[in-house]
């Protein structure tokens, strides 16, 4: 499943969560999974620099 795709079901299941403890985390897994693709996309665009600083 590409990441977008796994985004795009989060935040279809957040809008379908009732209960506070579920909406909590699938918040915290759709922030996760944003946060990667962020990554991913800077690496990509050569914003940041994949290597480790060592």
């Amino acid at each position: 499943m590409l990441l977008e795709q796994h985004i795009e079901e989060l935040n279809l299941e957040l809008r379908e969560a009732i209960d506070p403890a579920e909406r909590r985390e699938i918040e915290v897994e759709l922030e996760l999974a944003c946060a990667e693709l962020a990554v991913i996309t800077a690496e990509q665009e050569g914003a940041i620099d994949a290597e480790p600083p060592f």
